[in-house]
């Protein structure tokens, strides 16, 4: 593979950028206002309950008024949209931004090149969404392209934005795989998606929600769902330790605010992921799938799992690029977690040591879809992906169209588009899966089973 030379040198040549533009000055606090700048990415759905959706409810806004009302002090909220979190990451190192969202490979970065200024120093303080098998990174190809398996794309340029989960995801997937000869082209996701439908690359590795998004817009079709790493992914939030210090009650109000926005989405998918997508210029759907039972488990606790997870990818970090020593245990403080978990009378401990995601469909998690009819102001539960098939039959028979179909996939569990998955039969039960290499993996293993599109499935399911 050829990489860049010290592929991280590009986070570090963007944060010179960044510094070297701005003032190095904190932002000026006239009249006793504090300014409490938030930088978010209002695509990245594993992030909505930091950025996005707590934006759109206001729910900092609110927790912060109540702070005014009882102590006469004043705040003003910023908020900052960017793309990825490299960006963030520098102008948290310029003392610009106060708290920001981003994925994991971003945020080690963010607490890689911070921690030497001691008013940039950073820590993450809670989790937005995570992914116990990876599969919130994908790989994507033209709808078209030949290619069925990563290892196609040797000798090929892929898209990926440098220092991203996205990116993080791909590398590793490819020195598993021992595959060699892919060249990576450093892009910002949309960029990236322009040059995926020109042909400029033949494959983009991102987070979400772009691989759904452009799959749903039938720009791409799924290649590798990164849940084959079986490697825990997460998004989470990262402050300036001298703010936090210096404005205590911001940091908590601002946890209070993210458990608000966590509790909504979990309590209602549906409505959340139409909030979501009125703010993020996203599709309903696309939002959906991602922030909808089964999908993405929002929960703000810090899990040893995850930090394990961060702690197995600084090794990782340093090989290939130039990745200053990072105490992850240090890095992570939940304490402040802590503390507004105990206020809203939660145990803490107990929330961190659940593992089942906390918004899931009704029946065997393992089987249950979703089905989603126009002009409906809610969802249908289906026990499983053969009956969705008889249900989306009946429904077109009578007239009414489909908006969008989820179910898991067969192997990985992921959370898919049912008229983009692709199918298998075994005798009267249809089985789908988000990548064909999937779906082949099951009928080699299953002599009679037959693999077909998603029409053909649906046409036999009688």
């Amino acid at each position: 593979m050829k990489r860049h030379a010290a592929w991280l040198a590009s986070i570090v040549f963007a944060v010179a950028a960044t510094v070297s533009s701005c003032s190095l000055e904190s932002l000026s606090e006239s009249s006793g206002v504090v300014n409490v700048v938030i930088g978010y990415q209002s695509k990245t759905i594993n992030t909505v309950t930091a950025g996005t959706l707590l934006r759109a409810q206001g729910y900092l806004e609110r927790r912060l008024a109540g702070i005014t009302t009882r102590t006469g002090k004043k705040y003003a909220v910023r908020w900052q949209d960017y793309d990825t979190g490299a960006p963030i990451t520098a102008q948290m190192l310029a003392e610009k931004i106060d708290i920001g969202s981003m994925g994991d490979y971003p945020m080690l970065i963010n607490g890689s090149k911070t921690q030497a200024n001691a008013l940039a120093r950073t820590e993450i303080v809670s989790i937005t969404g995570y992914n116990p098998k990876g599969a919130l990174n994908m790989v994507v190809v033209k709808p078209d392209s030949s290619a069925t398996t990563l290892a196609d794309l040797a000798g090929t340029k892929v898209s990926a934005s440098v220092g991203s989960a996205g990116h993080g995801t791909l590398v590793r997937a490819l020195d598993r795989a021992g595959i060699t000869g892919v060249s990576v082209l450093n892009q910002q996701p949309q960029i990236g998606a322009s040059a995926l439908e020109s042909g400029q690359v033949q494959g983009l590795s991102q987070f979400v929600a772009w691989p759904g998004l452009l799959v749903f817009q039938n720009k791409a079709k799924l290649l590798y769902d990164g849940a084959e790493l079986n490697l825990p992914t997460l998004h989470g939030v990262v402050v300036r330790r001298s703010y936090a210090a210096a404005h205590p009650e911001v940091l908590a109000a601002f946890l209070q605010a993210q458990l608000d926005a966590t509790d909504f989405l979990n309590d209602k998918p549906l409505e959340a992921a139409r909030i979501v997508a009125q703010a993020s210029g996203l599709p309903q759907e696309v939002v959906y799938l991602y922030n909808g039972p089964g999908g993405t488990s929002f929960d703000t606790t810090l899990k040893p799992s995850l930090v394990d997870a961060l702690k197995s990818d600084v090794p990782y970090l340093k090989s290939i690029g130039d990745f200053a020593d990072l105490d992850v245990a240090g890095f992570v403080q939940d304490e402040p977690l802590r503390t507004v978990f105990a206020a809203r009378g939660r145990d803490y401990n107990a929330a961190r040591a659940a593992t089942a995601n906390p918004s899931v469909l009704v029946g065997d998690p393992a089987l249950a879809s979703e089905l989603w009819l126009d002009g409906s102001d809610g969802t249908q539960t289906i026990v499983n992906p053969t009956s969705l098939l008889h249900a989306i039959r009946d429904a077109s028979a009578h007239g009414t169209k489909i908006r969008a179909a989820y179910v898991p996939d067969t192997e990985l569990g992921t959370r898919w588009f049912a008229d983009k998955a692709f199918w298998v039969q075994d005798g009267q039960t249809y089985y789908p899966f988000d990548t064909l290499a999937g779906a082949r993996r099951y009928t080699s293993g299953h002599p009679g089973s037959t693999a077909m599109n998603y029409q053909q499935a649906l046409g036999g399911s009688v």
